[in-house]
Parts: C-alpha cells; sequence; structure tokens
C-alpha cells in the first residue's frame, strides 16, 4: 500500500542494524548530569549545518519550547505569535504566559502586524520576541522572515523559529532543480538569517528521521539554555539510538542528500503534473506536503475513505472547518507510486458518493 501519510521526507528510517552497538539505551541520568555519547557531536553537526553558534539536544520541540520561551520570559519580554505559528510553540507560549509573561498574536505572515505590536511592546519597555514557523506546511509558504528578524534586532528581541518543517531540506542558494536551496540547514541558510537575535527550535524526526530535536542558536544564549533548562534537569535526554539516527542522518546528507532532495522535487512536479491532466489541483508548490483544493461539495473525509480502501494513505486534515485530504511525498517513493496514487484520487472523485454531486467537475 503506498503510504503517503509520513513526513519522512527523504525517506531515511535508521534500521537497526544502522546503529552500532550501544552500552545502554538510556544513561538513566539527566542530560544536566551527563551527557550521552554522541550527543555533542551532533549538535556541533546541527549547528554548522544550520549555520549557527551552538547547538544543544532536546528530546522533543515541546520540551524545547516550554524551556525556551520560560528563559526567555524570566527577561522582561512580550511573546508576539504569528497566527498560523504551529501547536507545539503555542503551547510553549502559553505554558509562558501562564507565568506572567505577556503573550499576542498578530496576522500570519503580517510583517506590519508583527512591526505595530512590536512597537507597542517596545512603548511598554518590553522586548518583543517574535515565534513563527520557517515554512507553513498547510499555504506552502514561508512567512517573511527577513523582516520579521529586522523587527527582532531592531527591538533588542529574538525572533523564534519553529523549523521542523523546513530542516534537513531546504539551505543555500535556491536555483536550478532545488527550489529551496542546497544543504539541508533549513530556514536560516535559506533566508539568510544570523545573529544573536534569531533562534532556531526543529525537530529531526521529518526529514532526518530522527526522534529528538534541536536548538539552534548564538553560543551564549545556547549556554544559557542549558545551563537553566528544567528538562536538562529533569528529564531523560534523547535516547542513544536517537542519537546514533541523527548522526547517522547528518553522514547521509553530507553524502547523498542533495540527490534525494533531488529526487523529491522531482516526485512532487510528476504529482502536480498527474493532477493538472485530470484537472486537480493542491496547495504547497514544490513542498512535500500537497494538500487537496476541493469545492465545497466534496466530502473530504469520505474521500480519505475511498482513497484507503484503493490501497493509498493520506492524511485527513482540517482546512477552515472543513475536512480534506493531503498527501505527504518521500524521496524513498517512485514514480509508479506517484501514477497510481494520482489514477486514484481521480477514480475516487468520480467514484458515486465522494461528493454530494458525484462528479469529477465538483472540484
Amino acid at each position: 500500500m503506498p503510504d503517503f501519510g509520513s513526513a519522512l521526507y527523504l525517506g531515511l528510517r535508521h534500521p537497526s542494524a544502522t546503529l552500532g552497538a550501544w552500552d545502554a539505551l538510556t544513561l538513566g541520568r539527566p542530560a544536566g548530569s551527563a551527557d550521552p555519547p554522541g550527543s555533542r557531536a551532533l549538535a556541533a553537526g546541527l549547528a554548522r549545518l544550520a549555520g549557527t553558534g551552538a547547538a544543544t539536544l532536546l528530546p522533543s520541540t515541546l520540551h524545547l519550547f516550554f524551556d525556551l520561551l520560560a528563559l526567555l520570559g524570566t527577561q522582561r519580554i512580550v511573546l508576539l505569535l504569528d497566527d498560523a505559528c504551529y501547536p507545539v510553540a503555542r503551547w510553549g507560549a502559553e505554558q509562558a504566559a501562564a507565568r506572567g509573561t505577556p503573550l499576542q498574536s498578530f496576522p500570519h505572515g503580517s510583517a506590519s502586524g508583527a512591526l505595530r505590536a512590536a512597537t507597542a511592546a517596545a512603548r511598554a519597555g518590553r522586548r518583543p520576541v517574535l515565534v513563527a514557523d520557517g515554512w507553513f506546511a498547510g499555504g506552502g509558504t514561508a512567512p517573511p522572515l527577513r523582516a520579521y528578524a529586522d523587527i527582532a534586532r531592531r527591538f533588542d528581541g529574538y525572533l523564534v523559529l519553529d523549523d521542523t518543517q523546513a530542516f534537513g531540506l531546504f539551505g543555500h542558494a535556491p536555483g536550478g532543480g532545488a527550489p529551496y536551496g542546497a544543504g539541508g540547514g533549513g530556514s536560516l541558510p535559506l533566508h539568510g538569517l544570523a545573529g544573536p537575535h534569531v533562534v532556531l527550535g526543529a525537530s529531526l524526526a521529518k526529514a532526518f528521521g530522527a526522534p529528538c530535536a534541536v536548538l539552534a542558536g548564538d553560543a551564549d544564549l545556547v549556554r544559557r539554555f542549558e545551563a537553566g533548562s528544567a528538562t536538562r534537569r529533569h528529564s531523560s535526554p534523547p535516547s542513544v539510538a536517537a542519537i546514533r539516527a541523527g548522526l547517522g542522518a547528518l553522514r547521509l546528507n553530507r553524502t547523498h542528500g542533495e540527490a534525494l532532495r533531488a529526487r523529491l522535487w522531482g516526485l512532487v512536479a510528476l504529482w502536480r503534473d498527474g493532477l493538472a491532466r485530470h484537472g486537480l489541483a493542491a496547495r504547497g508548490g514544490s513542498f512535500p506536503v500537497q494538500t487537496l483544493e476541493l469545492a465545497p461539495r466534496v466530502d473530504g473525509v469520505r474521500l480519505h475513505q475511498l482513497l484507503r480502501g484503493a490501497g493509498i494513505e493520506t492524511v485527513l486534515q482540517r482546512d477552515d472547518g472543513r475536512a480534506t485530504v493531503s498527501f505527504l511525498f518521500r524521496a524513498d517513493h517512485g514514480g509508479a507510486d506517484i501514477e497510481r496514487a494520482v489514477t486514484a484520487l481521480a477514480a475516487c472523485l468520480r467514484r458515486p458518493g465522494s461528493t454530494t454531486s458525484a462528479r469529477l467537475e465538483a472540484l
């Protein structure tokens, strides 16, 4: 069954035989007491990839954003969230707000809205901390990150990015067959962002297939984070297996990353060409998350069920309160998988009961 529900974008799976042997899966102590073997090497490699001064590992982005925004909340700041911010970073902001840090939202992608909120914060004697996703997978776009970073720098604040979608896929100098650049360092190199006012958080569980997270930024901030992190003090760090998987992902990225990304972009282009042949469309551009554009008369839940019955796994999502269907593409898909998905989709849309009109023209 072709699986278009997995976000392992580069197809990196790290079977046990590739991870080597270890004496213990976990040390039985928090990272604040002792770092697991390989964690410092992995963090250093991820910092180089993102182009930051330092990095540190966390078990997940939930741990990361809870600790990071709590740390920043000890300063006189206001948290300013892009409306489309992914829930995990939002949960961290809400936890900081419960401790007394002011929290506001501004319209998604609105640099002018962010500037107004940051200006008001500065007048109140507070530094703005803008929190946003590096890439909005739901719409296939990036917010104006350079404008956000300029606002953070202007008011001596921070831009905090959840770069989970982009990390491992984006990089330097987009062009040619690489629509989002080369290297895999994410949104910072793609947009030319650097400096002590920019902080990146990302899960490695998507493009790199390793179940852990990285916080990357200015070396002084990372040191302060490690010293004050409640997660590092009270929770287990990433397992040795997860760290080995991360190190393996870095090695594969160096040797095969560009080929894997080029294959991925080619598969997405093949998919979009196939949709066009059938008069269909999806949001997402060249990004591997492709969300069908369904007319109001199309029953997204029923379509998801019909595709599963046809042997095609997809993701059922909500878009402005309506059910819709997303296809997630990976570099280990084949051209035959794409053709089968397009053919099955067109057939399901023509099948009675898939839409209230039971016609493909309903899209």
